[in-house]
């Protein structure tokens, strides 16, 4: 059962069954604190990590002030991608699943790379809660079909990323054609100086809470360093990838174009490997997505579009073909695996220019295994190279020589059928709990 600390934010019922059928207990530090602040009107700030439980910070109070009965759009949530988006429609139509037949929450899921048409054709009933990408919104706002003016609660998911990927114009926008009393609720790892003047122009005296993670990344994850001294980064990157053996190991990369050639890389050297950018089109990045999730493909390639908010499963190793520019990726990137108590490797290439990068990640508490490669071993360097962060290197054997080392949880077959036991046994589950919910 739902314990005391759901119950005593005063939600509906169809919301505690929702919590209590997917088996929520107790909020997080961010649902704590913002939950109270949203349901009594406030502009809110939430800053944390994925994983930190933001997107129910905001469904559950936007869905407990709902008014079922006023058949008009009152809440807007904008996310930067297609598949962010798809991924809050889909929490949402959780929590939606036991609410009252009588009086309906409508919502509906507006996102580029759809038949634009058909979504101007759903929307002459306009629903309660619009979830979609920013650009979309935009349009159908323009083109009349989606009334925003009724709306009063804005959220912006991600938003630093919104604004890298120049779509803060779209929000902004949408922002404009809403209702004058307008909530706005902003949710982002990082908050950079240039969204200040958006964030001014809307909210009024926000709540800003900053959550930080109990532990820089995930305490099972080992974080290792191999320096490319000079060699050829794509051939190392594939002598990796073919060392491994991974259940699901992502490389992360800063380019779409560096993604399009690691992932080639790969598929030349006879890996089963696919990549994911901004660059594609829509329909492939779902394609994509579903293969993956189908436990079809053992290497996926991809931008920093995947790192943010995107829930891959099994994923037993992370690569960083390069360092992210923006440190706060290096923590998103990695956090994709070591999840569910699982273990995990994340491995970074490194060249002398990335010691300043290295060191500030070190002080963010993150320690470090510096690693090398040779014709298939895996070698523990005894200290640091290149000077980098020597403090924080692992103690070696007292000979005080390089140190051969097993190779980086290298998986056994039998690890994929326990991973693919434990996915379908999660799925069951859910179908399970949404036959109750339906029954």
């Amino acid at each position: 059962m739902i314990s005391e600390n759901f119950k005593r934010f005063g939600l509906q019922p169809f919301l505690l069954d929702a919590l209590d059928a997917q088996g929520f207990k107790k909020p997080t530090e961010i649902q704590e604190r913002l939950i109270p602040a949203i349901i009594n009107g406030k502009d809110v700030i939430g800053q944390s990590q994925t994983g930190t439980g933001k997107t129910l910070s905001f469904l559950l109070p936007i869905l407990q002030v709902i008014k079922p009965e006023q058949q008009e759009v009152q809440a807007i949530i904008t996310a930067p991608t297609r598949e962010l988006a798809t991924q809050l429609f889909d929490e949402l139509k959780l929590l939606l699943e036991h609410v009252s037949e009588e009086q309906p929450i409508v919502s509906q899921l507006l996102v580029g790379g759809t038949d634009k048409s058909r979504a101007i054709d759903r929307l002459k009933t306009q629903p309660h809660i619009v979830v979609g990408t920013a650009g979309r919104i935009a349009d159908l706002i323009k083109d009349q079909a989606l009334k925003a003016y009724s709306a009063t609660i804005l959220v912006v998911d991600e938003a630093d990323q919104m604004l890298d990927m120049g779509f803060i114009d779209d929000v902004d926008h949408t922002a404009s054609r809403m209702a004058e009393e307008l909530q706005m609720l902003v949710f982002s790892a990082t908050i950079p100086e240039k969204l200040q003047p958006f964030l001014k122009k809307y909210m009024n005296d926000p709540r800003h809470v900053k959550v930080e993670p109990e532990h820089a990344t995930a305490t099972l994850i080992e974080h290792k360093l191999l320096p490319l001294k000079h060699r050829d980064r794509l051939k190392v990157v594939v002598e990796i990838a073919e060392s491994i053996n991974p259940f699901l190991a992502v490389i992360f990369t800063n380019t779409k174009d560096e993604a399009d050639e690691v992932s080639q890389a790969l598929l030349d050297a006879g890996l089963n490997a696919e990549r994911i950018h901004g660059g594609l089109q829509p329909r492939e990045r779902k394609q994509i997505m579903k293969q993956v999730r189908d436990m079809k493909i053992q290497y996926l390639v991809a931008t920093d579009l995947a790192a943010r908010g995107i829930d891959i499963k099994g994923i037993t190793h992370v690569i960083n073909y390069n360092l992210p520019k923006d440190l706060d990726f290096y923590v998103h990137r990695t956090g994709r695996t070591a999840r569910a108590g699982m273990s995990g490797d994340a491995i970074t290439l490194y060249a002398q220019t990335d010691q300043q990068a290295i060191e500030r990640l070190v002080k963010k508490g993150i320690t470090f295994t510096y690693v090398d490669l040779k014709k298939g071993e895996w070698i523990k360097l005894e200290k640091p190279p290149l000077g980098l962060g020597r403090s924080q290197h692992r103690k070696s054997d007292s000979s005080g020589s390089k140190k051969a080392v097993a190779k980086p949880k290298k998986v056994k077959p039998a690890y994929k059928k326990k991973a693919r036991y434990r996915a379908a046994k999660e799925e069951q589950r859910q179908r399970r709990i949404k036959g109750r919910s339906k029954g």
